[in-house]
């Protein structure tokens, strides 16, 4: 049993900002809980990087282009890349929407090799993309060493590459244009496509070990492998800085210390895949199929059908002790077309991981233009394509913990509720709240799509605590109770009937004595009896479109009630009320 599949990976850089129609040229990042997920070219050149957070990103390129993260937009402008790659293999695999792979053993013999094989796929990619976004392949012994070869090319070695032995000192080798396969170019890129200008970098067979061993060990967690953060902090502490210090390991001595999650990790450095290849086919019982009738149109509705199956399948996944590790998800139209994607994960599937991939995969599929169907969806399967041995969960003993069966059972519930609403009412209309920076009420909390967060698992960015960073000119605690959208007018007067003003230097030129709020004829004023402020704030002061210069000020009336008033401009507003 070999002990790894060679793997072509085509991946499209900064695909995010790619599918939110933002040019690469432009300073450009996508953010999730506040932190950015990915970013453009020309805002990495400003200083902008990944997981840093939306302040520190706007403070380096003032003129960063704010994109909120939405993956089921960027899967359904993904769609037209692995379509277009099925005029080489079909069954392409899907890992997450800018990037997908396939095994080449067959491809690479009919196409003329792998490196021509790569060049063809990305040429492929390269026309029905347009030169949106830049394209880059990768093969090489395993996934892992594939998606490193496609992110991390390296430059050409010097002199003719007529084969394996031609290979420089890494056992790499890039190409920037098509090469003629032997035959004849009839079989290579070369027919009938413009050859990209992206390069395709291929490690020949046996080398990966080798092209792995001087990458850091930080592209464990990059590359979203099993290996999280705290790990790969770990290595780096003992010493362990580069693959090839991992692999150099005794495995026995890293199952010891890292268990799992460093027995999979060391499988990666040494250039093998994550978990040895599933040879026994899952069993036919786990394929599940439902029929819509009367056909459906929308997403929504289909979703609604696929929620139910999904439950089913991870009952007898979980019944047998399993899980599903790569899915095939299946659609046929009342016409009789069908759409089939493989979707692939690094760690095991989740129930609400695959209800939002067959909304993406649908959802790319009636909207793809030239290929939508023609008739409604009548038929959905959902079919395991690799299943391995569950790792498990620990659930605590005492009730109403964190981790206890009740709350693993509510959390359960309430994701079967979240996905009925969104059958009912759309993907966007239902949403959970996360904690952000700010420095007023309605801006320390955003709300983000459930599809975008897994509510049956820990959300750091739902915890009170995730923005620990002060915010100078913050409004102090306690939080109001209701925030307004828009802010309501007002009126803030002093003893003399006079209007309360504040200054350049956050002084006011009387205590507030009276507040009215409305714009009502018949409104009246009320008796301010205790205030507190001002709190004023200088914000993006580096930007002329978006600066704003304001201040708040806390009041309570004689009538019990208290607001917070904001004044921008010379104009007062009601912010948020108090109980």
């Amino acid at each position: 049993m070999t002990e790894v599949t060679r793997t072509l990976v085509v991946w499209c850089a900064d695909w995010p900002v790619v599918a939110a129609g933002v040019p690469l040229d432009q300073p450009a990042a996508v953010f999730h809980a506040n932190r950015v997920v990915a970013c453009s070219p020309a805002a990495r050149a400003e200083g902008v990087e990944r997981h840093q957070r939306r302040r520190d990103a706007q403070a380096r390129c003032p003129d960063l282009v704010v994109l909120h993260h939405d993956p089921a937009a960027a899967a359904r402008a993904f769609e037209p890349v692995p379509a277009a790659l099925e005029a080489l293999t079909p069954r392409i695999e899907i890992t997450s929407p800018g990037a997908c792979a396939f095994p080449t053993r067959g491809p690479s013999r009919y196409h003329g090799g792998d490196r021509a094989l790569a060049d063809k796929a990305g040429a492929l990619v390269h026309e029905v993309l347009s030169g949106r976004a830049p394209v880059r392949v990768g093969v090489a012994d395993g996934r892992f060493a594939a998606a490193l070869a496609a992110r991390r090319p390296v430059p050409p070695a010097a002199g003719p590459a007529a084969g394996p032995a031609a290979l420089p000192a890494d056992s790499t080798a890039t190409t920037a244009g098509p090469v003629a396969p032997p035959g004849g170019p009839a079989a290579g890129p070369a027919a009938g496509l413009a050859a990209p200008p992206e390069r395709s970098t291929v490690v020949a067979p046996g080398g990966s070990p080798r092209f792995l061993a001087p990458l850091p060990v930080t592209v464990l967690a990059e590359q979203e492998g099993p290996a999280g953060a705290e790990l790969v902090d770990v290595l780096e502490r003992l010493g362990v800085r580069t693959l090839g210090d991992l692999a150099a390991l005794p495995v026995a001595q890293v199952v010891g210390r890292f268990g799992a999650e460093g027995r999979a990790a060391h499988r990666l450095a040494r250039g093998l895949d994550e978990r040895p290849p599933v040879t026994v086919p899952p069993p036919a019982e786990l394929t599940l199929s439902a029929e819509i009738d009367p056909p459906a149109e929308r997403v929504e509705a289909v979703a609604f059908v696929a929620r139910r199956l999904v439950d089913d399948l991870q009952a007898r996944l979980s019944a047998t002790g399993s899980s599903c590790t790569r899915l095939v998800i299946g659609a046929e139209t009342e016409h009789g077309e069908t759409h089939e994607r493989v979707w692939r994960t690094e760690g095991t599937f989740t129930a609400l991981a695959i209800a939002d991939r067959v909304r993406w995969q649908l959802d790319g599929w009636l909207h793809a233009g030239a290929h939508r169907p023609s008739g409604g969806l009548s038929r959905l399967w959902l079919a395991p394509d690799e299943v391995v041995a569950a790792g498990g969960r620990q659930l605590a003993f005492s009730a109403g913990g964190p981790g206890s069966v009740d709350a693993v059972e509510a959390g359960d519930r309430a994701a079967r509720a979240l996905a009925r609403v969104q059958g009912l009412l759309g993907v966007d209309a239902v949403q959970v709240p996360e904690w952000r920076g700010g420095r007023g009420p309605g801006e320390r909390v955003g709300l983000v799509p459930v599809a975008a967060a897994d509510v049956t698992e820990p959300r750091p960015a739902a915890q009170r605590g995730w923005v620990g960073e002060p915010w100078p000119g913050a409004v102090p605690e306690p939080a109001p109770a209701v925030v307004h959208d828009p802010q309501r007018p007002a009126q803030v007067l002093d003893a003399a009937g006079r209007p309360v003003r504040v200054s350049g230097r956050g002084e006011v030129s009387a205590a507030p004595a009276a507040v009215t709020v409305g714009s009502d004829r018949g409104a009246r004023p009320a008796p301010v009896v205790a205030w507190a402020g001002p709190w004023p704030c200088d914000e993006r002061w580096w930007d002329l479109a978006t600066h704003r210069r304001r201040a708040r000020l806390q009041v309570a009336t004689a009538g019990g009630v208290a607001y917070l008033l904001t004044v921008e401009s010379g104009r007062w507003s009601v912010e948020a009320t108090y109980d």
